[in-house]
């Protein structure tokens, strides 16, 4: 085979599989299009007296809390002060180094009460139980290290209310989030899991615990984080749901029946990515039994989280988050084009896969393909601007349109000047910013190939949630493979 054939082959194989990546966005992008038109009356709705207002199922809230000293007292604050009729907070305390458990019993009164622990999973000790002289929806749980997982599964285990919520401790839900999270169990009795939107705190305005006025970070690098997240959330969950098809609820913000989540074993404690294989292990488990059930994703609910602003930061967290995908996935091999699969099996698993696991691969080889081939002549100038018009051009389309459709539905950004940066950012973040990504998440599936310690490493806070500014370390190594 001569060289050119080789070359040509190489070109209309990267050129296919960008086509098929972008035409797998746009009809996502549609999806979520239509699936926002039916939605939004729905949302004129919720500002109205609801019929089963007070009638919303208790929920327990779990907060997983790892050397949180500085901003867990104002979390808790904000979280009790949340507009549901029946809930607790049960903060869990994963063997802090610091003064986490001091700083909480400072502030709430905390006691030590024992109480049966029932337990369904199997975690690291439960050295005491506290509960608060102030506030009686507050529960401590003081327990030795063993990772957000297992944090989360000795939660599971002390919560007193069929529906547990999981959010992180340096996040902060709206006022209504929670009840608006919470309507699909109310709605749909095959309902087992529900998510809601994540969205870039910094740059807002927050008082009490609680955002009063969003806002742009000053930093071009989160700017652009918020463009993503738009997109990952328009289209990836949006997208997805009609077809019950969600491969992710965000372990920052997710509600779940607690039995469901323990007959799959709870969070497993030896990945990275706990909060996609659960939902994936939630999939796999109704599937094959053939059991009725839905997963949803409500765009209305709003948990605030603060974005990395260094690229070091930045890049840790994307390979982390790309070790944890590909364990998930590994994890799910059985689902996939399974005759009992459904939707999940045979188109979600496949294209996340394809586009998402391994299309850093191939993406980057595609753009060093193009490089080196019109360094030494072996492409046309036609194929590198096609190329660039499926690759680049189509990319900052899908970015506006997902800015847009948001604009146009939750307008989460008032001012003209926003919008006008935000689309800035989601033309430049395909120019530069989206390449770097594929070298962080290359970086994730090399350490998850050869089987490295997984470490989280460092995450710095700039106050963007009103917390006191710390730099801390969460969740070294959990464990190995």
């Amino acid at each position: 085979m001569s060289e050119s054939m080789i070359v040509t082959i190489l070109q209309v194989v990267v050129l296919l599989y960008f086509v098929g990546l972008q035409f797998g966005y746009i009809v996502l992008m549609l999806s979520s299009f239509l699936t926002t038109l039916r939605y939004l009356p729905r949302r004129v709705l919720d500002g109205l007296p609801q019929s089963y207002e007070g009638l919303e199922p208790p929920i327990s809230i779990l907060v997983p809390a790892y050397n949180e000293e500085g901003n867990i007292v104002g979390s808790v604050r904000s979280l009790l002060q949340l507009q549901y009729s029946d809930f607790e907070v049960l903060v869990i305390n994963d063997g802090s180094r610091d003064g986490t458990l001091q700083a909480l019993t400072e502030e709430f009164g905390l006691y030590e009460f024992p109480e049966d622990c029932q337990e369904g999973i199997v975690t690291q000790p439960v050295h005491a139980l506290y509960r608060s002289r102030s506030h009686p929806r507050l529960r401590v749980i003081n327990k030795a290290n063993g990772g957000k997982a297992d944090s989360l599964n000795a939660g599971i285990n002390l919560a007193r209310y069929a529906i547990v919520c999981s959010i992180d401790a340096d996040s902060m839900l709206q006022p209504n989030s929670l009840r608006l999270v919470a309507q699909p169990f109310l709605e749909d009795p095959a309902t087992v899991a529900s998510g809601g939107t994540v969205r870039i705190a910094n740059g807002c305005h927050v008082v009490g615990g609680f955002l009063v006025k969003a806002g742009l970070p000053p930093s071009f690098l989160a700017q652009m984080q918020i463009v993503e997240y738009l997109r990952a959330f328009q289209f990836g969950r949006m997208g997805w749901a009609p077809l019950n098809a969600i491969t992710i609820i965000s372990g920052a913000f997710g509600l779940f029946r607690r039995d469901s989540v323990i007959a799959v074993g709870g969070y497993r404690t030896d990945t990275i990515g706990e909060d996609m294989d659960l939902i994936l292990r939630l999939h796999k488990h109704y599937r094959l039994l053939q059991v009725p059930y839905r997963i949803h994703f409500v765009p209305d609910p709003i948990c605030w989280t603060e974005a990395p602003t260094d690229l070091k930061t930045l890049g840790n967290q994307r390979s982390r988050w790309q070790r944890g995908l590909a364990e998930s996935l590994a994890a799910s091999r059985p689902l996939f084009f399974h005759r009992r699969g459904g939707s999940v099996g045979w188109l979600a698993l496949p294209f996340t896969a394809l586009f998402e696991l391994i299309g850093p691969v191939i993406e980057t080889a595609g753009y060093l393909l193009v490089v080196v081939g019109m360094l030494f002549g072996l492409i046309s100038l036609e194929y590198m601007l096609l190329f660039s018009f499926v690759s680049i051009g189509l990319g900052i389309l899908l970015s506006i349109a997902a800015f847009l459709l948001e604009e146009l539905t939750f307008h989460i950004y008032p001012k003209v000047s926003h919008v006008l940066r935000l689309v800035l950012a989601a033309v430049l973040e395909n120019l530069g910013y989206r390449q770097l990504t594929l070298y962080w998440r290359m970086r994730g599936l090399w350490r998850w190939m050869k089987r490295k310690e997984r470490v989280w490493g460092e995450m710095k806070r700039t106050s963007s949630l009103g917390a006191s500014a710390v730099s801390s370390s969460v969740a070294e190594a959990t464990a190995q493979d």
